[in-house]
């Protein structure tokens, strides 16, 4: 009964490993940026989370936007039109340009809203400068996205793993040498893993052009661009994917960032062992986040050749896979959930002593609820994948903005603020609305694709 889904899950695995492995690299940085700003103390940890909290924001903009080349090339390559795909990336990559450097100054405008949050002063003190560089890689990262979605979109998802996996290397010694003040280096704590992130994203987006340039299969898609012919009908087209595309992303990654706001409320390790919780759940993320390209590699190839019945199939096997995956983390953090809070700070400090066991209590019962929430968090970003491949964007934003903002955070909100939950209240409102997420978008990939194996438009 099963075979039919699972004969596929070996060319899924192909195509997602190499984005599970670059995404990876990026979440194994601020794995390690964690570890080693940890190490300075919890304010320090607390900080790192605040300015992030905030670039992640204007993250989820500029990747949720880029994620509309993907689908346009997959397209294209199914039905042999190599034009329409350089296209995509040449008025992409216009577009990513100018997206990143607006959400630059927005984060800049937005600096004044740290001190009327309610949170610790000592912390808003170290995010600020923090945020400052990290806001400023929006603009080499939002342009390397453009690279990776359209080599995503041709199924060339090595690549963009090669430029991610040498450039998160290069962050993580950057990291190390301006964080400590290391071989002579100067000793700049958190100021100094927002370097390493700066120069790494700058060094990604160079890497990744050179080796599109060198390889026959993009070559002829990289060069001889004409900026100065700019088709407002491809422009429009993009627009309409990626703006929905990145509400969608925008959605989620607010709810979590809400999670952050709403912690730090509470104080300074309520919002450290956030940080915990939400760093180990952004890596199991990942591999929900490399199923969810695929399918929509895979689903948009389908919709080019128009075999709309291998379009639902190949879509649930990927969905029956990352069930699978997402079951065995779920088990790792049930049983792991004393442990891997220990990876980040140590009940044996005896500057931080009291502070660090609070945190470790925190995270543990925090870890708790995020191992049910893996299968949900899981299936909802990969069903989401395959209805961008069905370029479906528009009734999956306002699913995502209906389970996460009316459903998941008054939850979060009520729980954290007026039950004695306290932080496990706020996930346990996730849990619920990225379970409401999955539901809602599983059933409108079902009805689609009925529609479309009945010969009917959707």
């Amino acid at each position: 009964m099963f075979h039919k889904y699972t004969k596929e899950f070996k060319y899924n695995a192909r195509l997602a490993l190499p984005v599970i492995t670059g995404m990876l690299g990026h979440t194994f940085v601020a794995f390690a940026d964690n570890l080693m700003v940890g190490r300075l103390g919890t304010a320090e940890l607390a900080a790192v989370s605040l300015g992030n909290s905030f670039v992640f924001i204007a993250m989820s903009l500029g990747i949720g936007f880029s994620t509309a080349i993907t689908p346009l090339v997959a397209e294209a390559d199914g039905s042999g039109n190599a034009a329409n795909a350089k296209n995509a990336l040449k008025h992409g990559l216009v577009l990513c340009t100018v997206l990143g450097l607006s959400l630059f100054f927005l984060i800049l405008l937005c600096r004044p809203l740290m001190y009327h949050m309610d949170q610790p002063p000592e912390v808003v003190a170290l995010a600020l400068p923090y945020m400052d560089l990290v806001a400023l890689s929006l603009v080499p990262l939002t342009i390397f996205q453009a690279f990776k979605q359209f080599s995503e979109g041709l199924s060339q998802t090595k690549y963009p793993m090669y430029a991610t996996i040498i450039a998160n290397l290069l962050n993580v010694l950057l990291n190390y040498l301006f964080i400590f003040g290391t071989f002579g280096f100067p000793k700049l704590g958190v100021v100094g893993a927002a370097i390493g992130t700066l120069a790494s994203r700058i060094f990604m987006v160079g890497f990744i052009w050179y080796l599109m340039k060198k390889r026959k299969t993009f070559k002829a898609y990289v060069t001889g661009f004409n900026f100065r012919k700019i088709e407002k009908r491809v422009m429009k087209k993009i627009i309409a994917l990626g703006f929905p595309s990145a509400l969608q992303m925008f959605f989620e990654v607010g709810i979590f960032t809400a999670a952050i706001w709403l912690s730090g409320v509470l104080g300074k390790n309520a919002q450290a062992a956030n940080q915990i919780a939400l760093n180990l759940s952004s890596m199991t993320f990942m591999f929900g986040m490399g199923l969810g390209v695929a399918a929509m590699i895979r689903v948009g190839n389908q919709k080019g050749l128009g075999d709309f019945k291998e379009l639902r199939r190949i879509g649930q096997s990927i969905f029956f896979m990352t069930f699978l995956i997402e079951v065995v983390f779920a088990l790792l953090f049930l049983f792991g959930r004393e442990w891997f809070p220990t990876l980040y700070l140590s009940a044996d400090d005896l500057l931080h002593g009291s502070d660090n066991a609070t945190v470790l209590a925190m995270a543990a019962q925090l870890l708790l609820v995020a191992a049910f929430f893996q299968i949900s968090d899981g299936i909802q970003v990969v069903v989401l994948g395959a209805l961008r491949g069905l370029q479906d964007v528009k009734i999956p934003t306002a699913i995502t903005f209906v389970a996460y903002w009316l459903i998941g955070f008054p939850i979060s909100y009520y729980l954290c603020l007026h039950t004695d939950l306290k932080s496990t209240g706020i996930w346990i409102g996730l849990l619920i609305g990225l379970s409401a997420s999955a539901l809602m978008l599983y059933l409108r990939f079902n009805f689609l694709t009925t529609r479309l194996i009945a010969g009917r438009q959707v």
